[in-house]
């Protein structure tokens, strides 16, 4: 069971920080995940989305004023400032600051200490932390909108291929794991690289890039036995809400599980959940993190996306151990 450290520590860090990101290692987080987006020159970098002004600085700089825009980025109108109208020396002028101060005000404190990490720099942190703690810990990126990036001339599956042929990540070998929630993209990707495919399911709607051509088919779709037959055949993970497997009742408890789990495992594929976090807004009304992280473990999940990798991480060693007990 992995535990994936969802745009790092981000419970205790501003999100997409090296911070964050070294923090996550030190907790126990076997992946790393950066969002990915690209600069106006073609650079990789690590932001929740395109539009910045709620993760940096980027208002507080006069020089860029005239920068703040109306796009349509995933069928929606988005007034902000955007990654791809920077260049990355253009954006290394800004600073990280944490997306949710209500409900985040420690992490704050960290305002305006960092700037904005390449994937490169991403990879680095990794690595380090990797040698310093004696254990692997990869890096599972999810390229955000990349339909969007590739109208710019911008396109993400290439950027990406590109810099892990030239940091010796295109393999196989667990280091590095993809994400999307557009499968046009995972499929362009499937054909560029080696690396395993993750297929990202939100609960609800359709993937961008279906209704862009045309494609009826929602995500839901996506999840009976020919929709993950078909994931299968350039996927290796499938990646869903996390209440596509077990839902909410009505008043906010944790019903029964769906058998999407097993499901997907049938097509082949293994299961990653998102996402698990600690404050109260995010949990079901009759249970902490430590008890919604028990119950979804239990389910037989490969992994879990979580802000707070820490407990997490407790979470998989009960649940490993347990297994090992019944086992015996």
């Amino acid at each position: 069971m992995l535990v994936i450290a969802h745009r790092g520590a981000s419970g205790y860090r501003p999100e997409h920080t090296p911070a964050a990101y070294r923090l996550a290692a030190a907790q126990g987080a076997d992946y790393l995940e950066p969002d990915l987006v690209a600069t106006l020159d073609g650079v990789l970098v690590a932001r929740h989305e395109n539009e910045i002004s709620g993760t940096t600085d980027v208002a507080d700089h006069p020089v860029f004023a005239d920068r703040r825009v109306t796009k349509i980025v995933g069928g929606e109108a988005v007034t902000g400032w955007f990654v791809e109208d920077f260049t990355l020396a253009e954006l290394r002028t800004l600073r990280a600051r944490e997306r949710m101060p209500a409900l985040r005000a420690t992490n704050t404190a960290y305002d305006g200490l960092e700037a904005i990490p390449t994937f490169d720099e991403v990879v680095a942190i990794a690595r380090q932390e990797s040698a310093r703690l004696g254990r692997p810990i990869g890096i599972y990126p999810e390229i955000k909108h990349p339909s969007h990036f590739r109208r710019l001339g911008l396109p993400l599956e290439e950027l990406l291929a590109e810099r892990l042929v030239a940091l010796g990540l295109d393999s196989a070998g667990g280091e590095v794991m993809v994400q999307s929630f557009e499968p046009s993209s995972l499929r362009r990707l499937s054909v560029m690289t080696g690396v395993p495919l993750v297929q990202l399911i939100d609960a609800v709607g359709s993937p961008y890039d279906f209704a862009g051509r045309g494609d009826p088919r929602s995500y839901a779709d996506l999840l009976t036995p020919a929709g993950l037959r078909e994931i299968s055949t350039y996927a290796q993970v499938l990646a869903p809400y996390k209440d596509l497997v077990i839902p909410r009742t009505a008043s906010g408890r944790l019903g029964e599980p769906t058998g999407l789990v097993d499901a997907a495992h049938r097509a082949g594929l293994a299961v990653h959940l998102w996402t698990f976090r600690a404050e109260r807004r995010f949990l079901p009304s009759d249970m902490d993190l430590t008890g919604e992280l028990d119950r979804f473990l239990a389910t037989g999940v490969d992994g879990v996306f979580a802000d707070h990798p820490d407990v997490a991480a407790a979470a998989v060693t009960r649940t490993v151990r347990r297994k090992s007990r019944i086992s015996v």
